[in-house]
C-alpha cells in the first residue's frame, strides 16, 4: 500500500497549480481532460474496493496464477476502460476531486486491512483483460493503474498547454 500512496502523492502533486480552466480542458484530438482521468481514479478505486469487499465475504477460495499487470503501465498498448468506470464531464474543483479520492482510498485501506495474508493468496475477482486476480495483485493493481494514469495526464499536460 506504501507504493500506491507514493503514486497517488505524484498524481496529486502533478495536478496541484494547474488552473480549473486547464484541469477539465479536453485536449485536441480527443481524450478525458485531467479532471476526467482523476475521476476514473475515483471510480476504479471505489469498483475495486466493492468487490474486494464481496471477495473477502464470499467462501469462494481459488488459487489463480500470478499475472502481468506491471504491463498495466504501458501505455502504447490503449485499453478501453469498462463503462462503469468512465468519468462523466461534471466540473469540480481540484479540491472536491481531492476529496473523493481520499475518501475512496480510506475505504480502500479499510477493506484491504480486513484481509489476511490468505485471504489476498486465495480469494480473487476477475480483471476485464488479466482475467482473475487474487486480492494480493489486484492491491497493487490499483498503484500501477494510477501510474500508467500518471503518465496520461503528463500528455494530457503537454496537449492543453
Amino acid at each position: 500500500m506504501n507504493e500506491n500512496d507514493a503514486i497517488r502523492k505524484s498524481v496529486l502533486e502533478s495536478v496541484e497549480n494547474l488552473p480549473l480552466s486547464k484541469l477539465n480542458a479536453v485536449p485536441e484530438g480527443g481524450g478525458w481532460s485531467i479532471m476526467q482521468i482523476l475521476e476514473h481514479l475515483y471510480l476504479m478505486e471505489r469498483s475495486v474496493t466493492k468487490s474486494f469487499a464481496v471477495s473477502l465475504a464470499g467462501n469462494e477460495k481459488k488459487e489463480v496464477s500470478p499475472k502481468q499487470i506491471e504491463m498495466t503501465t504501458d501505455r502504447s498498448t490503449k485499453v478501453d476502460a469498462p463503462p462503469f468506470v468512465i468519468p462523466e464531464d461534471a466540473d469540480i474543483s481540484l479540491d472536491e476531486m481531492k476529496k473523493k479520492l481520499e475518501q475512496s482510498r480510506m475505504e480502500f485501506i479499510k477493506v484491504t486491512g480486513t484481509a489476511s495474508e490468505e485471504d489476498l493468496n486465495q480469494k480473487s475477482f476477475r480483471h476485464p483483460l488479466f482475467g482473475d486476480l487474487s486480492l494480493k495483485q489486484w492491491t497493487r493493481f490499483v498503484g500501477l493503474h494510477e501510474q500508467r494514469h500518471l503518465q496520461q495526464i503528463e500528455e494530457t499536460k503537454s496537449r492543453i498547454y
